[in-house]
């Protein structure tokens, strides 16, 4: 076995699809349209599909050239990325894949939506330890730290406890031969 999915089709690179659903992907966008443009476009080739829920795209630095375009079924998302893949969109390919997650729009459609927490990637947020745990935390940091401190202390001040001295090194440079004097010349 390879470990490559045989029942899904491959997009270019080789990599794998993800699993059809109705929230189809679509990178390498020309990100020097606005952003009510891009969408409107989008709506206007991809519309003749079927029915569009919604599409979402962004221009902040890290989603740029990308957008998100929301059906109301898989069959639809699934003849717009055929349709589509590699189509000149604003003089770039689009390169189309299934979306990895269900969109907030199809799963308020189908009744599994769940509301995220407000912070990033519905994590919860770990609370903050009172001042006075932390402060036993760091004390206990700094009482592993303090034998390698006097460590590098004594080293510092030329005391190193036997066995740790680093090898010696000639540091004084070898005497100069004296410079042999020119002889007066003779007359």
């Amino acid at each position: 076995s390879s470990g490559i999915n045989a029942e899904w089709p491959l997009r270019p690179g080789g990599r794998g699809m993800y699993p059809p659903q109705p929230s189809i992907y679509i990178n390498n966008l020309n990100d020097k349209v606005k952003k009510e443009e891009l969408k409107k476009s989008l709506y206007a080739i991809f519309s003749q599909f079927g029915e569009i829920l919604e599409i979402v795209a962004a221009k902040n630095l890290r989603a740029r050239g990308q957008a998100f375009v929301v059906f109301k079924d898989i069959n639809s998302a699934s003849n717009a990325l055929r349709s589509m893949q590699g189509f000149p969109f604003y003089e770039k390919p689009m390169r189309i894949n299934y979306a990895k997650k269900k969109s907030d729009a199809v799963a308020k459609l189908d009744g599994s939506f769940v509301a995220k927490d407000a912070n990033k990637k519905g994590a919860v947020k770990e609370k903050r330890k009172a001042p006075e745990q932390a402060g036993g935390e760091a004390k206990r940091v700094m009482e592993k730290a303090m034998p390698m401190m006097g460590l590098m202390q004594g080293m510092m001040q030329g005391i190193i406890p036997p066995g740790m001295q680093p090898p010696a090194v000639n540091t004084v440079a070898p005497p100069m031969p004296p410079k042999p004097r020119p002889t007066p010349p003779q007359t």
